[in-house]
């Protein structure tokens, strides 16, 4: 019916504004850690509550805009590449995941997700500078993956729990 696609394409733009207000404010928030550039993620919660609630295309649209419109808005344009490397790899390994784990899983994929963006990012950022050194930091990476995506998919998971109804 035209009514559920009008009423699934308002809950996926209420999802994108969310999602970019996250990532804007928490742009502007420094973590005090010793990393450079890292983040929470916690747009990232919107992702996969999304991927779980709707499928892969209204997530992928979801992820999509947030990071050209957030990196647009922060002033961050040259964040681009390494934040759709890092949002990309991440969306597929977590599309991937969630057709092995139940719904009471969803954190798990959280976890791969946040390894995955930091992969991604890692990635850029190698081929980019071309300065091997950068691998040093890999190992804190992968910790800080595991446990930001640890946190953004319990939330995403809480999220999914008490919403699923009204997304459906």
């Amino acid at each position: 019916m035209k009514t559920d696609r009008v009423r699934r394409l308002a809950l996926c733009a209420l999802l994108t504004a969310i999602a970019l207000t996250i990532f804007v404010v928490e742009a502007q928030v420094p973590l005090p850690v010793p990393v450079p550039g890292l983040k929470l993620g916690l747009s990232n919660i919107v992702t996969l509550f999304a991927l779980a609630a709707f499928g892969w295309k209204e997530a992928l649209a979801i992820l999509l805009v947030r990071i050209f419109l957030g990196n647009l808005i922060t002033g961050q344009m040259m964040s681009l590449l390494y934040s759709l490397a890092g949002g990309m790899l991440s969306f597929v390994c977590m599309t991937l995941i969630l057709r092995l784990l139940k719904e009471n899983q969803l954190w798990v994929a959280g976890v791969i997700g946040g390894i995955a963006h930091n992969f991604g990012q890692m990635a850029v950022a190698l081929a980019v500078t071309q300065t091997p050194a950068l691998l040093a930091y890999f190992p804190v990476l992968v910790l800080c993956g595991i446990l930001t995506g640890a946190l953004t998919g319990l939330c995403a998971q809480l999220l999914h729990q008490k919403l699923r109804r009204f997304f459906q």
